[in-house]
């Protein structure tokens, strides 16, 4: 990876770029003399067309790897490229026209604007990556059953329509990357099945999924299941 002297990012030349790789990040949380390690030496590939399950207990290190990997922040150590393209450690500027260019993230909270509704959060987020596409909204509405709540507000949404329209303000500008925090948390069984199923059509058509989830029916869906515990993968 190089870059042009000016912190730019350069494409990398290879035929084979990932939608997104990290290598040996770390990161380290202070508080006072006390040192935590959310994240020890953490590498992974995510290839195009695969949809991987991130499981581990609460406080394992899952949503501070997310956050790295999404360029919300920065590793401590080791780094992250998206596209080939090296994402961490670049200004705020570059690190958020990469994310919105190629990267769909969903958090457990803060996903929407309080004073957009939910047909205006996914217009915004398209606009930022400048792929405006109105019969997208309309499909990724009918795919979460929100139609009905397209113009409602963040505080008019119930917990699992609000975790839905998170999901679809992710999706919206149709990224090569989806990282996600607990999509399937607060929805019914059978709204469940139908996220899986449109992350699954989304694989299928080439797209990359990185979910963290305590689902094991999601994880049954995954490709593969990534386990993580003190900030480390583990194998079973």
């Amino acid at each position: 990876m190089s870059t042009n002297g000016n912190s730019s990012p350069i494409r990398s030349s290879g035929a084979d770029t990932r939608p997104l790789e990290a290598f040996e990040l770390y990161r380290f949380y202070h508080s006072g003399d006390d040192e935590t390690a959310a994240l020890r030496g953490v590498s992974l590939k995510l290839e195009a067309g695969q949809f991987l399950a991130l499981m581990g207990p609460s406080g394992s290190g899952k949503s501070t790897l997310l956050a790295c990997l999404a360029g919300l922040d920065e590793p401590d150590g080791g780094h992250v490229e998206v596209m080939g393209l090296r994402l961490s450690r670049r200004p705020e500027a570059v690190r958020a026209a990469l994310r919105a260019r190629h990267i769909g993230i969903m958090t457990q909270s803060g996903n929407l604007f309080e004073h957009l509704t939910v047909e205006d959060n996914m217009g915004l987020q398209m606009s930022l990556a400048g792929k405006l596409d109105p019969g997208g909204i309309n499909r990724l509405l009918e795919a979460m059953g929100l139609s009905q709540r397209r113009l409602a507000r963040p505080s008019q949404l119930s917990g699992g329509e609000a975790a839905r329209a998170g999901l679809a303000v992710a999706l919206s500008a149709d990224p090569q990357v989806l990282l996600a925090d607990e999509p399937t948390a607060e929805v019914d069984t059978a709204t469940e099945a139908n996220i899986l199923k449109l992350l699954r059509e989304r694989c299928q058509a080439g797209g990359a999924i990185l979910v963290a989830t305590h689902s094991q029916a999601l994880a049954a869906t995954a490709d593969s299941v990534l386990r993580i515990q003190d900030g480390r993968f583990i194998h079973d």
